[in-house]
């Protein structure tokens, strides 16, 4: 009998499981019920953009981008996406901690670090006449840029590199502009120079300049003129590849959505394993259902010393019922800018600190009645043997508890399951200081930033849908 308040388990030809969840069902039941079942028999259906000057006029109307995963078209089980996007967010967490730390650190000699890379790419054009290019979507930094001609050091891409010669609406920005003057390093010399480091050795450097781009898909694109972007003629490090430059979503002045004054903008990713594109919605577009009462909204915290990241207030977590004795000030900010939690589209699965996850992996432990296995072969921090006769596997419920918002997670959202393997593994891993709620948590929620009121708003969603 099929239950729409039950999170179902597939399992596929090529021998993987995935999880899929009603999104409209909301469950008072402290486990969730994963049902196996053969395909075929069941297929379950202190910056805020709203402040900054800037010289761009807003953008009227909104629009709506396609994203791509980054390993979208690999012949690749939804197991082996996790492991390779845990890969890169191992390299992505340290980043992240670098940048607050070095911003921290009023003694620090060398350049600021950023994020970098990520597990979205978006296409766009850049110049008149417009070219078209793909480019990683991160809303962990703030710089728009792109690979330019002539390279003095640049990366392979999948596209040619723009030539800002062959582009009427190219033009150097002078150094007494506002956006140079919001660079974390820069110089003057013909016009501004720029040197942005991503905290593994991979930096961009360049002239800061401004462009008209194009973003949108067909029916909603949008021109924007003299948007600020980074020229990048010397181009170094790993992560960048899969496009030809970086869009930045982060709250500092340098990024797309305060350089075009729009305070809202929300991502609706699919499933790690869907083939179909997940969605970045800007402006008009963005906005969720107001009438849906199974929007929770919490709200955006700042941390003076990185301005670029989205923090949330996370009170607490609960598995199956039971709330976690985490001490209180486990996710708060610091003093110097350490701790908290952001909220992170190009990390792939959640990391908390590790008194917190500890916690966690303990008690999913109490409550599973399943045998626990090395995590070695796996990659992932906690995983269980997937019993081999069971038709079905109640795993305990997972609800994070953010500042005015309860998040009840889907199962597909933290339980990730292979058959060839024989393991069901918690997508969850442990961090030191810094926590992220990643990607794999968020998908099939309509993820939407309000920097006007200053909140964030989580509202289910079958995002291959929308």
């Amino acid at each position: 009998i099929y239950n729409p308040c039950h999170s179902f388990i597939v399992i596929r030809p090529c021998f993987y499981i995935v999880t899929s969840l009603m999104a409209s069902c909301v469950s008072s039941s402290s486990v969730i019920l994963l049902s196996l079942a053969i395909l075929g028999v069941f297929v379950s259906p202190s910056f805020s953009t709203s402040r900054q000057p800037s010289a761009y006029k807003k953008v009227k109307a909104g629009f709506r981008i396609t994203l791509e995963h980054v390993d979208s078209g690999k012949n690749l089980t939804k197991f082996e996406r996790i492991q390779r996007g845990m890969k890169r967010g191992q390299h992505r967490l340290q980043k992240l901690k670098s940048m607050v730390l070095a911003a921290g650190d009023d003694s620090a000699l060398t350049a600021p670090v950023h994020a970098g890379n990520g597990e979205f790419l978006m296409k766009l054009s850049i110049g008149t006449p417009a070219e078209s290019y793909p480019a990683i979507m991160d809303t962990g930094s703030d710089l728009i840029w792109t690979q330019c001609k002539p390279c003095i050091q640049c990366f392979d891409q999948p596209t040619p590199v723009y030539d800002p010669k062959r582009s009427k609406s190219f033009s150097k920005i002078s150094c007494s502009n506002p956006l140079c003057e919001a660079l974390p390093q820069s110089t003057c010399s013909d016009g501004c120079e720029y040197l942005y480091t991503y905290g593994d050795y991979s930096s961009t450097q360049g002239i800061l300049a401004t462009e008209t781009f194009t973003f949108g898909d067909t029916g909603s694109e949008a021109s924007v003129p003299n948007i600020g972007f980074g020229c990048g003629e010397d181009n170094e490090g790993d992560g960048f590849t899969q496009g030809a430059g970086l869009v930045g979503l982060g709250r500092g002045p340098l990024s797309l959505v305060s350089q075009i004054r729009e305070p809202k903008f929300s991502y609706c990713l699919t499933s790690i394993d869907d083939t179909k594109s997940s969605t970045l919605l800007i402006g008009s577009f963005a906005s969720a259902n107001k009438s849906s009462t199974l929007i929770k909204t919490t709200p955006l915290i700042q941390n003076p010393s990185q301005l670029s990241f989205y923090y949330l207030s996370l009170k607490g977590i609960s598995v199956g019922g039971t709330h976690l004795p985490i001490k209180k000030s486990t996710f708060s900010l610091q003093d110097d800018g350490s701790g908290g939690l952001i909220i992170d589209s190009g990390t792939t699965i959640t990391y908390l600190e590790s008194s917190a996850f500890d916690l966690l992996q303990k008690e999913f432990i109490s409550q599973m009645d399943l045998h626990v296995i090395p995590s070695g072969s796996t990659g992932l921090d906690l995983c269980f043997s997937l019993p081999s006769d069971s038709t079905e596997i109640e795993v305990p419920k997972l609800v994070f508890h953010f500042e005015g918002a309860d998040l009840d997670l889907p199962g597909e959202n933290y339980m990730i399951a292979d058959s060839s393997m024989g393991v069901l593994c918690l997508a969850m891993g442990s961090s030191s200081g810094m926590s992220i709620f990643g990607n794999v948590q968020q998908q099939n929620m309509l993820v939407l930033h309000d920097l006007e009121k200053e909140t964030l708003s989580f509202q289910p969603t079958q995002c291959d849908q929308l």
